[in-house]
């Protein structure tokens, strides 16, 4: 189907956006509508010739923002509109036409994921608002992570909390784990074998994919379990809100605030959640800065040892996202913790890799797994799952 897709992406405040044709050479138009419902609400985004723009949007709701979006489209008209959707529950195991029953299953899940189904499901209708007449398609973040097997979704808690409350591991950024894992089997001659995929941003995750599936990943019942991130702490001891609340008398709103805003790579640096400024101030010698850093890689290197169980295999290890792009101390740190696993990282390769490029940074040894840094495309793997969806219903 050679169908042009609007991926929206929609949160309580902002919508991104991105307008991908079937031809992978055709120019992107994408960006970002940010501060809706205030009076510094604006549009940002890139034309067909690569230019930045900004558009002021005062006081826009979401359906405003998607107006102004489609007025920048330089009348490129979409076939379809493609939505990511965080959390698709067990309900969900690839992506699905939009339609009222869609809409409440989304719902139901809507306590998985509270700051971001509902804002979700605000970017659906909104969208529908303006593009009443094009097929809308429903892409899930946790849809890719259904292969996992029992003993890597099941917690150890009673039977009733499964089966009655769908308390379980679910694991996200599906897009992103399934897209880099992909193109590794493209570019590798290992083909589409074992790898181990670290997603790694302001939100961080880890997955072990086996011939194009996800057999275990590190976030679970939420996208705070794991490893550390921005502000996220990834994993602690589960006796912490209870030790929190007895001790200091916290309310459990006042510990997830903790956890999920003020914790990670900011709560360990005293300074920011931004790598850059961490790497920059580690450098000059900041203490918090330096246990920053080694909390981070060590929990990402422990995480992709654990993930290493679920492989028949493994084929090598792929570095994605913002920091997984564009820190070489980071991915060097990484793989010097894990060193019985055979990796021999090409110093001058991890050095030079940018933004925007992929490409193998081992020493090519060969019968070591492989190390890869490969951008991530969500938009993009949600435009092709949007299509394969509209196929299949045709």
């Amino acid at each position: 189907m050679n169908a042009s897709v609007l991926v929206i992406n929609c949160g309580s405040s902002s919508v991104k956006y991105a307008l991908i044709e079937a031809d992978p050479k055709a120019p992107r138009l994408d960006g970002i509508a940010e501060r809706l419902g205030s009076a510094e609400a604006q549009l940002k985004g890139n034309d067909s010739a690569g230019e930045r723009f900004i558009k002021s949007l005062p006081g826009a709701d979401h359906a405003e923002a998607i107006s102004a979006i489609l007025d920048s489209l330089e009348g490129r008209r979409p076939s379809a509109v493609g939505h990511r959707i965080v959390h698709g529950g067990e309900h969900f195991t690839e992506a699905a036409l939009i339609d009222e029953h869609v809409i409440a299953a989304i719902e139901t899940t809507a306590a998985l994921a509270p700051l971001h189904n509902p804002a979700n499901l605000v970017g659906v209708a909104a969208t529908q608002k303006v593009f009443p007449s094009l097929p809308q398609v429903a892409v899930f973040d946790t849809a890719f992570h259904q292969t996992l097997p029992p003993r890597a979704y099941r917690y150890a808690l009673p039977e009733t909390l499964y089966h009655d409350h769908g308390i379980r591991r679910y694991g996200f950024h599906g897009t992103s784990h399934a897209f880099v894992s992909q193109r590794a089997g493209e570019l590798s001659d290992r083909g589409t074998g074992g790898w181990l995929t670290a997603h790694l941003g302001n939100g961080c995750s880890t997955s072990a994919v086996w011939q194009n599936q996800s057999l275990d990943t590190s976030m679970g019942l939420t996208p705070l379990e794991g490893l550390v991130m921005g502000t996220r702490s990834g994993d602690v001891d589960p006796g912490l809100h209870a030790h929190l609340h007895r001790q200091l008398g916290w309310s459990l709103d006042e510990i997830d605030q903790v956890l999920n805003k003020q914790s990670g790579l900011l709560g360990l640096s005293g300074l920011t959640n931004d790598m850059r400024e961490i790497e920059a101030a580690a450098e000059k010698g900041h203490t918090g800065a330096s246990l920053a850093l080694e909390v981070f890689g060590y929990r990402i290197a422990k995480s992709l040892a654990a993930l290493s169980c679920a492989l028949p295999r493994l084929d090598g290890v792929v570095f994605t996202g913002g920091i997984g792009e564009n820190s070489p101390l980071i991915r060097r740190h990484v793989i010097g913790l894990l060193p019985h696993f055979g990796f021999s990282l090409d110093d001058a390769a991890n050095e030079v890799t940018i933004r925007g490029k992929e490409g193998r940074l081992d020493n090519a040894a060969p019968n070591g797994p492989q190390v890869w840094v490969i951008p991530t495309d969500e938009e993009g793997r949600i435009a092709m799952e949007t299509r394969h969806c509209l196929e299949a219903c045709a």
